[in-house]
């Protein structure tokens, strides 16, 4: 996949997918941690709200400096000790959604030439606008993959 549009159209319809995962997890197993350290549906579900910001931010910093660096995310000790827990998911899930539409919105604006911008990464040989939000969208479809696993999982029946 190397063409905007169809990264675009796929980020788009990213949260219509997510929702409809999470919609369909029993709501008694929707906070239900399948171990200790390993996030619930719920978790998953609001975790995806806490990266448009972030991401947005390194869009900015690539097409504005010459030699962006960007700096590696990772969930919060918070949140991996349980504080997504503990956010209203209707609320998480329309945030999702409004800050989706604003970040389709923007990546629509992008130049081709923007879609190449480049920065330097510690984590990979190469990063680009373009790999940044690839990478977004695979982010996403691994959080809405272990979602569907807690979904189906049979031992909680």
């Amino acid at each position: 996949m190397n063409n905007p549009q169809t990264l675009i159209a796929a980020l788009a319809s990213a949260p219509e997918i997510i929702i409809g995962l999470v919609r369909e997890v029993p709501p008694q197993y929707l906070k239900r941690r399948p171990s200790p350290n390993k996030w619930s549906a719920h978790e998953h579900a609001c975790h995806l709200t806490t990266g448009h910001a972030p991401y947005l931010a390194r869009l900015e910093l690539m097409l504005s400096h010459p030699s962006p660096r960007i700096t590696p995310m990772s969930p919060s000790p918070e949140e991996e000790a349980g504080a997504l827990l503990n956010v209203d998911l209707d609320e998480a899930l329309a945030l999702y959604v409004r800050e989706r539409a604003h970040l389709v919105e923007r990546l629509q604006q992008l130049s081709e030439a923007d879609w190449q911008r480049t920065a330097e990464h510690p984590s990979f040989t190469h990063y680009s606008v373009w790999i940044m939000f690839r990478q977004t969208l695979l982010h996403e479809m691994q959080h809405a993959y272990r979602i569907e696993e807690l979904r189906l999982k049979k031992d909680w029946e």
